[in-house]
């Protein structure tokens, strides 16, 4: 039986109609947090101007990390092209918080494939483990922190450095809520206040009123090719959070003595200004084509991770297939909806960083830009997408429709 992709979309938008009102509705709250920031600062024109070499001076700049550490409810921020991604960022945070004999212990599970060879689970002779530093984690339990065993973990050790991820990366658990992150956060510094909790909020940032520094976090990190860049930066990262931690990152990301003093904004100031300004919008279009996907894709069968009715603590959605064939379809029909490079064909592959290989869908201005649309997936069982972006909905829905339809034919 034929399946008609078209009217299954236009009968989710009926019922969804409630739910992209809430969307609206945050969209709103945090544009004007964004704006509030803005003429907090008096963002002019000269804050696009631009340095190069040194970097000396740099007042578009600093005043964009004052506006970043507003809208992040942080007390400062670090924001940087000099990133290379929000990896790279985590990276800079560990090295620069963490000494030889310290020990880090991940909360939500072992982190995202990318910082497996950082930390040393994967062995690299320039990871945390070979410069001495020890690493602990404790899973997840039913897809929400096991409070029991940290709490006896931390009573019975001393730690230097929390770790959580919030959203899911490649694995099946659920993304965490700001709720779930205030209860844990609150139980940790009852019991050690001098341990530094890092929040990975990489694909997580307004999807929620608040931020994980807002409810206790002493450090927050994530990529400006997702949800803060608004499609609109062309790089970089960010690390916000207390005053002290800003500083050490800034001096391991440059060097010591240096610290945010130095860093040119090659021209990017405007960009980063115009993507934080579009950021509520383009995650509330992501939310919204999110919401749309899961609820198709359950109706078609699908296991997707949020459902449409649950609560969503980040932009992207797992789809599971169970078929490794119909996942490829999928993430190459995203691709075929996408604005860039939509005649190419993506094919499994080996990537840096990752042990399966990967297919990856990225139809984008900014080269792997997950705000924008795209979906990617470890070709391994159960084989899952995780689609996420979207930076209006109406491209975002094309391109749902367009992998819907290739899926199945």
């Amino acid at each position: 039986m034929e399946i008609d992709i078209e009217k299954m979309i236009d009968e989710a938008e009926i019922t969804l109609q409630d739910k992209y009102k809430e969307i609206d509705r945050l969209t709103f709250k945090n544009s004007q947090k964004v704006l509030d920031a803005f003429h907090k600062y008096n963002i002019g024109e000269v804050h696009f101007s631009t340095t190069t070499g040194y970097g000396y001076g740099d007042i578009g700049r600093d005043t964009i990390e004052k506006v970043f550490a507003d809208v992040l409810d942080s007390d400062d921020a670090l924001v940087r092209n000099q990133f290379i991604s929000g990896s790279h960022a985590l990276t800079v945070a560990l090295f620069a918080f963490l000494r030889p004999g310290d020990t880090m212990l991940a909360i939500s599970g072992e982190p995202y494939d990318t910082l497996k060879e950082v930390i040393g689970i994967t062995p690299n002779p320039s990871s945390l483990m070979s410069f001495g530093i020890n690493y602990e984690k404790i899973d997840l339990l039913d897809d929400d922190f096991d409070d029991e065993k940290i709490i006896e973990y931390i009573k019975s050790k001393k730690y230097r450095l929390i770790h959580i991820q919030r959203s899911r990366g490649y694995s099946t658990r659920k993304s965490l809520t700001i709720n779930k992150l205030e209860r844990i956060i609150k139980k940790i510094k009852s019991v050690d206040k001098g341990v530094i909790i890092m929040v990975d909020n990489c694909y997580c940032e307004m999807v929620s009123e608040k931020e994980p520094t807002s409810v206790g976090a002493d450090v927050i990190v994530g990529s400006l090719i997702k949800n803060l860049g608004g499609g609109i930066a062309p790089n970089g990262a960010y690390i916000a959070g207390k005053k002290e931690l800003v500083e050490l990152a800034s001096e391991r990301l440059t060097l010591p003595g240096e610290g945010r003093e130095v860093g040119p904004s090659l021209g990017v100031n405007m960009d980063l200004l115009k993507g934080l300004y579009f950021a509520p919008s383009a995650v509330g279009s992501s939310l919204k084509v999110g919401l749309l996907a899961s609820y198709v894709l359950e109706k078609m069968g699908y296991t997707v991770s949020p459902k449409f009715d649950e609560e969503r603590a980040d932009i992207v959605d797992m789809i599971t297939f169970n078929d490794e064939n119909k996942l490829i379809k999928f993430v190459q029909g995203v691709q075929m909806g996408s604005a860039i490079d939509a005649n190419a064909l993506p094919m499994p592959t080996d990537m840096p960083g990752y042990e399966d290989k990967i297919i990856m869908a990225s139809g984008s201005f900014t080269q792997g830009s997950s705000i924008e649309i795209s979906c990617d997936g470890p070709i391994r069982p159960p084989y899952n997408a995780y689609l996420q972006g979207g930076l209006t909905y109406e491209y975002g829905k094309i391109a749902l429709i367009t992998a819907l339809k290739n899926m199945v034919k």
